[in-house]
């Protein structure tokens, strides 16, 4: 069975290699019901059917991308829809998977123990670092590593849910808008040729304002509660008596550095060489960063004290999660951006005009709250691409002429995945592993309450800097 497969693969890559792309002038909107179905599948299943979505939101993601490719293979050949298949998962699936498993590996192989006493200025610290460790090794990553200790440090005070709720709004989103470590929106638009410091040269400004007034907030709003008579437990009922930190897994963090430079690697080396995967281009140095970064997450897990995954409470179940999904997001999103790419003659037209001004020109305000509302209810790095695309999805003139516009996509799509439970990955993690500590975490709707009342204050006063 196996073999005929691959003979039938081989027998179909010539005509892989010369299947023409989707087009998009001429596709109706209902192809983007199966993209709409997926990420309404993810928003909606977890909270309304938990147990069905945990034991087939696979199957569920197999079906929402079959009812894409089996009716592209009726309408427009097989060849066209195998040809975007294979494009999908090779110049975006493999590499985007790849790299979000080397981080969760390596950063699930840290492990802190000991505690601290958690004071305000001490919590306010911990923050500060977790922020600045999202942008390194992602905002799972950095998620992963601070969250248990954090809460740890602050085990003998009555009300946590705060410390909490800031740490999703900086370490699980906000401190991952510097590099394309940090998020996956921008994983992808480093993989469509965003270049790998344009980031931080270009939406630094706004991240240090997002970041150091919800520092400054939380720190008021810590120092509040901590000198409330009857914040403090009584010593003798501290669960975790302060005591030293030490990590375990420590070689961790040498592969943490070899993962920053692979990434480095293949944006700034420029080969020249190219190879063809059935009709999809894959460039040498992409070639090579992901094959050692394979090696990274084998090396990691060789290496590291099982002690170390066993105090992280570490298992793949998080990442098979998130590359089942994401495979079919891949797949369910390609007839969508064939008709953003299709502009103003495309099924989305009301999209593109909605954020652009009658003269053609990009409204930078529309395009941060358009992504950051989609990112705040839907997964951000797909909501990342939508809009990429409205754009143009040329990364040269994004990076230029269109580079507030680029700016206002990034910031929404990464910012406002704090504003649910669902904007981002790291966001249901941190909740979970609060909850099994003990710390009664706000509802769905309960969280949108902190979001609302913190968050959204300080975009609309980011509008108004920063793009208008």
């Amino acid at each position: 069975m196996r073999t005929k497969f691959f003979v039938g693969l081989l027998g179909l890559a010539p005509a892989l290699s010369y299947a023409s792309e989707l087009n998009g002038n001429g596709l109706s909107a209902w192809w983007g019901i199966p993209f709409a179905g997926l990420l309404l599948s993810i928003a909606l299943c977890p909270l309304l059917v938990p147990q069905f979505w945990h034991h087939h939101f696979g199957k569920l993601t197999v079906a929402w991308s079959l009812a894409f490719l089996v009716p592209c293979a009726i309408f427009f050949g097989i060849a066209t829809a195998a040809s975007g298949a294979v494009h999908a998962f090779t110049a975006e699936f493999f590499p985007f998977i790849i790299l979000i498993t080397a981080l969760f590996v390596v950063a699930g192989g840290i492990c802190v123990r000991g505690n601290l006493h958690g004071t305000p200025a001490l919590n306010t610290g911990l923050l500060a670092i977790g922020t600045v460790l999202a942008s390194i090794m992602g905002t799972t990553g950095a998620s992963m590593l601070m969250i248990r200790p954090l809460i740890r440090a602050n085990d003998n005070r009555k009300h946590a849910v705060h410390i909490v709720v800031f740490f999703i709004f900086l370490v699980a989103n906000a401190g991952g808008s510097l590099t394309p470590l940090g998020d996956p929106p921008l994983f992808l638009g480093f993989l469509k040729g965003v270049d790998f410091f344009w980031t931080m040269k270009n939406i630094f400004p706004e991240t240090l304002f997002l970041c150091g007034s919800l520092l400054a907030i939380f720190y008021l709003l810590d120092r509040y509660y901590y000198y409330k008579r009857e914040e403090m437990m009584p010593p003798t009922m501290d669960p975790t008596p302060d005591s030293a930190i030490r990590f375990e897994g420590k070689a961790n963090f040498i592969l943490l550095a070899a993962i920053v430079g692979l990434v480095l690697m293949s944006g700034f080396w420029k080969s020249g060489v190219t190879f063809s995967f059935f009709g999809t281009p894959v460039e040498l140095q992409n070639l090579v960063r992901d094959i050692a970064l394979i090696g990274v997450i084998l090396l990691s897990l060789r290496i590291t004290p099982q002690a170390a995954r066993s105090g992280n409470d570490f298992s793949w179940g998080p990442i098979q999660e998130v590359g089942k999904l994401f495979a079919g997001i891949f797949i369910t999103i390609i007839p969508v951006i064939a008709m953003l790419r299709a502009g103003e003659s495309g099924a989305f037209a009301a999209v593109i005009r909605a954020v652009t001004d009658t003269g053609g020109q990009p409204i930078d305000a529309m395009y941060f709250w358009a992504s950051g509302i989609l990112s705040s209810f839907l997964d951000n790095a797909p909501t990342y691409l939508v809009f990429f695309n409205t754009a143009g999805g040329e990364p040269k003139t994004l990076m230029t002429t269109l580079a507030a516009t680029l700016a206002a996509i990034s910031c929404g799509s990464v910012f406002m995945g704090a504003n649910s439970y669902i904007g981002n990955a790291p966001n249901l993690m941190v909740k979970a592993i609060a909850e099994e500590r003990g710390i009664k975490m706000p509802s769905f709707f309960g969280y949108m309450g902190w979001s609302c009342a913190v968050l959204i204050p300080l975009f609309i006063l980011m509008t108004f800097i920063f793009f208008i």
